[in-house]
């Protein structure tokens, strides 16, 4: 409900209706109905789980307006940061010719991906051997200067899982893509720094997060809840989980 008291200014009004707005979008977009490659890097398989099955989150943990507007400006510059790579010399393709995303789709459409591009020609670059998966990241200040000095495997491994996914499933259809390093462009938003780095393709690591996707598709089917990451709700990663309380009201 907007809250029209006294005590609140016009642009508390008008702040109030924008992510009013935007919650009602989100609340009209239907759910996924599949396991994202985004989403396979996730350390606990029942946080992952809950997320497949669109099970209700705990009640006030719902996105709420500004991290909604966040994952919304992070949509906007990566438009912005397409522009800049095209510019600068790079045969970047994101969409299909008829203009759907690029990904892929497996196991009955339940796993499934879509990735940010695709870098088919480099000028002048001979370092970027092509085709070439492209993934690209907005970050914070303290988390893009932690990616710039430990790289994307460390610093951020639910990106790490993502791209390697990619790359093992689209080979099939771009022949290449796997043997590639893949360009991942990181953009400060803070600074609007950037930074790219080059990651090999890493097929334990895509193997691991592919049996971890089958292993969740079938304790689901089966009605099998999995087990959540830690014993002690205290866990950090337990504090942030919008599943924490009905979790812990399960057994471990």
């Amino acid at each position: 409900m907007l809250d029209f008291n006294s005590g609140t200014t016009f642009a508390d009004h008008l702040n109030q209706r924008i992510d009013a707005a935007l919650a009602g979008e989100r609340v009209a977009v239907p759910a996924r109905g599949y396991l994202g490659a985004s989403r396979l890097g996730v350390t606990c398989d029942r946080a992952l789980q809950f997320e497949f099955t669109d099970t209700p989150r705990d009640p006030g943990a719902s996105l709420d307006g500004r991290t909604l507007r966040i994952l919304e400006i992070g949509h906007a510059l990566e438009e912005v940061a397409i522009r800049w790579l095209r510019a600068s010399g790079l045969d970047l393709v994101t969409r299909t010719r008829d203009g759907g995303q690029i990904g892929f789709s497996v196991a009955g459409g339940r796993i499934r991906g879509h990735v940010d591009g695709v870098v088919f020609g480099a000028r002048d670059m001979p370092a970027l051997q092509v085709p070439v998966l492209w993934e690209c990241k907005t970050m914070n200040a303290k988390g893009w200067r932690e990616t710039v000095a430990k790289g994307v495997v460390l610093a951020k491994p639910i990106y790490a899982v993502q791209i390697a996914i990619y790359q093992a499933y689209l080979e099939p259809a771009l022949p290449g893509v796997s043997e590639h390093p893949a360009l991942f462009t990181a953009i400060n938003k803070d600074t609007a720094e950037l930074h790219h780095e080059l990651v090999p393709f890493d097929a334990a690591r895509a193997q691991a997060a592919s049996d971890r996707a089958v292993r969740i598709l079938r304790a689901t089917d089966a009605h099998e809840l999995l087990p959540r990451i830690a014993h002690d709700p205290t866990h950090f990663e337990c504090r942030f989980c919008p599943w924490a309380e009905r979790c812990w009201r399960l057994p471990g």
